[in-house]
């Protein structure tokens, strides 16, 4: 099968699980050519059946913003057809599924039916997709979609509570890749940080609002007050001076590194001993999913598709959105050593339940009922 993936190329969820699914059914055997503004950073070449286009975005004065959607449709269009490609698939609705529904209907003029699968991820359906400058083409795109995946029951339910769709959505969970997510032989970068033993607490995000990391620090700066620790804050974006002051405010900088974006983030995650995932909402919880996978357990808020993900007293706990206290209590009980070794036991264990050999045959089902269910043209 020869399919077009188009994502954003970022270190974002959407993107990364665009790219580490491409790459997962290219080693199947199928062709898999992206579609995006600039090479995504998980995406190697050590595999005949990937391609990647390029999309040739035009700055012309007469813009004041490039008209990226365009390109997007119009460089689609030349994939499938110099290609011949059979699916398109779209990770995350703003623009990719309305451009691919542009880029669908130039092609049928041209006497081709290529259908279109789109992916809601999160935040294209829980953020921006509701505002009302977006919400009529978001439900349009969704609607006219071939087939629609949601990496959560959760966010299949706020997709039909929120908007007016009637395409059946099917959920299909993010995934791991257990021979790159892994617990490593990494004592010596544990040593360097941790040199008297302390535990190492761990963050990482894109350093937004939603991500709330404050509440990460004050749990941290709690927990360190009754057991030696240190705390890893991994990543980069709008929030990160504002939580450089409030660690420097709390008098705890010294326990505290920011080590900025890491594509190896599995190295830093294979010497932690627990995660922290206080989040405003997650769709699915793709972060914590790789602390799992490198046997750390998790302190998350109970909201949007965490608690489809961690499952309570097991893999960690969850908590209400705020509750401070309550997260410090219980990452105290993960953190002592007669529990700890139990939770990472378990957190490996979760992680198997999501390795991307047990979701691949879900996507591929899904695209042959979509090729199935799709007509040829009449010529």
């Amino acid at each position: 099968m020869k399919i077009g993936i188009v994502c954003y190329p970022t270190f974002g969820g959407s993107g990364v699980v665009a790219t580490e699914l491409g790459k997962g059914l290219a080693k199947k055997g199928h062709q898999i050519h992206f579609i995006t503004y600039q090479q995504p950073p998980r995406l190697d070449f050590f595999n005949e059946n990937v391609f990647y286009h390029e999309v040739n975005i035009p700055a012309y004065p007469l813009f004041q913003y490039a008209p990226y959607e365009s390109a997007l449709a119009s460089a689609m269009v030349n994939v499938v057809t110099n290609e011949n490609v059979d699916l398109l698939h779209v990770h995350y609705a703003i623009p990719h599924a309305s451009a691919a529904y542009m880029a669908k209907m130039i092609l049928r003029s041209q006497g081709r039916n290529v259908p279109v699968v789109t992916t809601l991820h999160g935040t294209d359906i829980t953020l921006v997709g509701k505002d009302e400058s977006y919400a009529p083409v978001v439900t349009f795109s969704i609607n006219e979609s071939d087939g629609v995946t949601a990496v959560s029951e959760n966010l299949r339910q706020d997709t039909y509570k929120h908007f007016n769709v009637h395409r059946e959505i099917e959920v299909i969970p993010n995934f791991i890749d257990l021979s790159r997510f892994k617990r490593q032989q990494k004592e010596h970068f544990k040593k360097a940080i941790c040199p008297n033993g302390e535990k190492l607490i761990v963050h990482t995000s894109n350093f937004r609002r939603v991500k709330r990391i404050d509440d990460a620090v004050m749990i941290f700066y709690h927990v360190q007050q009754q057991t030696p620790a240190k705390l890893l804050l991994v990543g980069d974006g709008p929030e990160r001076a504002r939580i450089e002051r409030l660690v420097r405010d709390l008098g705890i900088y010294d326990q505290v590194r920011f080590l900025g974006k890491l594509d190896a983030v599995e190295e830093v995650l294979s010497v932690a001993d627990l995660f922290l995932m206080p989040s405003e909402n997650e769709s699915f919880g793709l972060a914590g999913l790789e602390a799992l996978a490198c046997e750390v357990p998790l302190i998350t808020t109970n909201v949007g598709g965490l608690p489809e993900l961690n499952v309570q007293g097991v893999t960690g706990f969850l908590s209400n959105l705020g509750d401070v206290a309550d997260m410090v209590k219980n990452a105290l009980y993960i953190l002592d050593d007669d529990h700890l070794p139990t939770f990472k036991e378990n957190a490996l264990a979760r992680a198997k339940e999501f390795e991307i050999s047990q979701i691949l045959p879900l996507y591929e089902a899904h695209y042959e009922r979509v090729l199935q269910a799709v007509q040829p043209l009449a010529l």
